[in-house]
């Protein structure tokens, strides 16, 4: 990708937060959402909820702050809703239906995942930790599992930190087959177990797994036997180039990226709604890449 695309691409992704759609008259929206509600009637679309939380997940805004946004974006663009208070805010944004893979390019070609997981602090949170683990925790981890070609996030998970990656293998493995034709996936010695390999040859899918250093060849799967033996007959410089496994930088790619644009912490107190905030950044990470 040339530096004029790589621009292009950015300055897109500035219209992309503000798409006219958040703005359009709400009235034909409302009138769909109310149909056969109970209780009472919303007065702020799906759609202007939407931007309301991308402005909060990327300028890590307040929700007292965000209430005056509102007032301001009304002055200017009349039609948008003038009856938001922070806390209606707060309750939309935490029960908005989001798909992280909504935005996900439709194709059936054959796909190389790489996976890994990244920690995310939670100091607002600190307190839940400590309660439910009985010691002071100040981050979650976040799992990807990375389209190599593209960048988009094909699956995710959050989980404590201390559930280690193997044990979310299989969840990103599940997630990523109903979104795409994976192939092959690429991991690092964290995923260097025989219950990894088992689990993708079951799938039918290609393991690249970094070996651990002290593996044997007389153990594991055939896959991995044949792994450790081509490390140690070509180096391990010499295995990543045979294997390509250079491309799984594009999960570290992805992390970055992430991490540019939302920041390294979660907004959120609570398990259940920092996985929806980390939801909902991931679903505009996938619009932003493919913006």
């Amino acid at each position: 990708m040339g530096w004029k695309e790589t621009d292009n691409k950015l300055i897109r992704r500035g219209e992309l937060i503000l798409d006219p759609k958040y703005l359009e008259n709400p009235r034909k929206e409302l009138k769909t959402m109310n149909k056969n509600k109970p209780g009472r009637n919303y007065h702020i679309p799906n759609s202007y909820i939407q931007l309301l939380a991308a402005i909060r997940y990327i300028y890590g805004m307040p929700y007292r702050q965000l209430e005056g946004f509102t007032r301001a974006l009304h002055r200017l663009v009349p039609t948008t809703p003038n009856r938001a208070d922070y806390s209606g805010i707060r309750k939309r944004i935490l029960r908005l239906p989001v798909d992280p893979y909504n935005e996900l390019k439709e194709t059936n070609e054959p796909v190389t995942i790489a996976v890994d997981s990244t920690g995310i602090s939670v100091h607002k949170a600190g307190g839940w930790i400590e309660r439910k683990h009985g010691k002071k925790r100040h981050y979650v981890k976040l799992h990807f599992a990375v389209n190599v070609e593209t960048h988009e996030v094909v699956a995710m998970e959050v989980t404590t930190d201390e559930r280690h990656d193997v044990e979310s293998l299989p969840a990103l493995v599940e997630e990523s087959v109903r979104n795409v034709r994976v192939v092959r996936l690429l991991g690092d010695g964290a995923y260097d177990s025989s219950r990894v390999y088992t689990l993708l040859e079951d799938r039918g899918i290609e393991a690249v797994v970094k070996p651990r250093g002290n593996s044997r060849v007389d153990r594991g799967r055939p896959a991995r036997r044949r792994a450790v033996e081509l490390v140690r007959s070509l180096g391990y410089g010499g295995w990543a180039e045979s294997v390509g496994y250079g491309r799984r930088w594009a999960v570290e790619s992805a992390y970055s990226s992430f991490k540019r644009v939302f920041g390294e912490h979660s907004l959120a107190r609570g398990f259940e709604n920092i996985v929806r905030e980390l939801v909902g950044k991931v679903s505009l990470y996938n619009l932003m890449v493919n913006g």
